[in-house]
Order: structure tokens, then sequence, then C-alpha cells
């Protein structure tokens, strides 16, 4: 079975943006270290996950091949199929994507019970919450930038659960982030 992994930054205080969605906390430039690491968390997936609010930036920053980025970065994105989970939309109006509504247990065990390579999602953040929530995600890599902001969405979101991870791997970079590599206990 596939595996879904968890690719998300965060501030020290757990959130994954401000209030307002501000994502002018993040840590930048990127050191080589920290893309040497993405590159082999990446290496293994054929499928990216998004929520429909952070796929309306995601997609279009990608397909615009941006020239802060990297020439693989931008063909592995904009190559790789996604998966936008969504209720709101009926179709897709990107390149290489589809869209998923209704239960999501029922999305993301069909995409993990198909042939294939592992499947990443990047976000956002209700669809982070939730999926944590139920259990669904099998490799958390929590990104935590060096920095508190006080208020924002939280990455674990869902307040009534008791949720216990086991420590696969802590890997400090050069830039100041800290990756922690997680996985849920489960029963």
């Amino acid at each position: 079975m596939r595996k879904l992994k968890l690719q998300v930054q965060m501030t020290v205080d757990g959130y994954m943006s401000g209030p307002n969605g501000e994502m002018d906390w993040m840590t930048f430039p990127w050191t080589d270290d920290i893309g040497a690491y993405i590159g082999a968390l990446t290496a293994q997936v054929d499928t990216i996950v998004l929520g429909r609010k952070l796929a309306e930036g995601f997609i279009p920053h990608w397909a615009s091949n941006p020239e802060s980025e990297p020439q693989v970065a931008i063909d592995q994105m904009n190559n790789t199929p996604k998966v936008v989970i969504s209720n709101s939309l009926a179709e897709s109006p990107w390149d290489n994507t589809v869209v998923a509504g209704g239960d999501l247990a029922e999305i993301i065990n069909k995409l993990k019970s198909q042939p294939g390579g592992d499947i990443i999602v990047y976000g956002g953040g209700t669809l982070v919450s939730n999926l944590i929530a139920a259990s669904l995600i099998d490799e958390l890599h929590l990104f935590v930038n060096p920095t508190a902001i006080g208020a924002g969405l939280p990455v674990f979101g869902n307040p009534g659960a008791n949720q216990q991870f086991g420590m696969v791997a802590a890997t400090a970079f050069e830039c100041g982030i800290t990756a922690l590599h997680l996985e849920p206990k489960r029963v």
C-alpha cells in the first residue's frame, strides 16, 4: 500500500499560517541541505494531494515557471499528477489535476490502495487537520521554522484529539529550520 506523507512548513508554536493566511514568517533562503532532504523525501512520490484553497495559489505558482525555483523542482511539481480535495469544485481548472470530493477517508484510502509510488500532501490547513484527525497520514515531515507568531491556522487543529507520534528523526538545517519526521503510533 502507498504511503501518505505530509510535508508542511510551520512555526515553532505550531501554526502553518497567520490568522489571515500570512506566510511571511517562513525562513528563506533555504540551504542546500534542506533541498537534499526534500529531494530524498519526494523521490518516491508520484501523486500530490492539495486542498482547494492551497491549490488555487500552488498550482499556478509552479505553472508560471518561477525564476526563484530550480528547474528540477518546477518540472517535478508540474509533471506530478495532483488530486485537489474539494466539495465545492466539480472539475479541475488545472492541467494534470483531478478534483475529488466526498468522504475524505474513502478518497485517501482509494488513492493509497492504487498501484504507484508514495503520495504527498502539502496542505491546506483544514485538509491537513482533517487528515491528521482521521489518522490517514503515515509520515509527518514538519518543517519547523524558528519563528513564533502567537496565533493562526494550527497544524493540529483538532483540539479534542489525543494523538501519539513516534519520532523517526530530527534534522537541523543550516538555514535554521528543523525537520521533524514523525509517524503516528497506531494501536
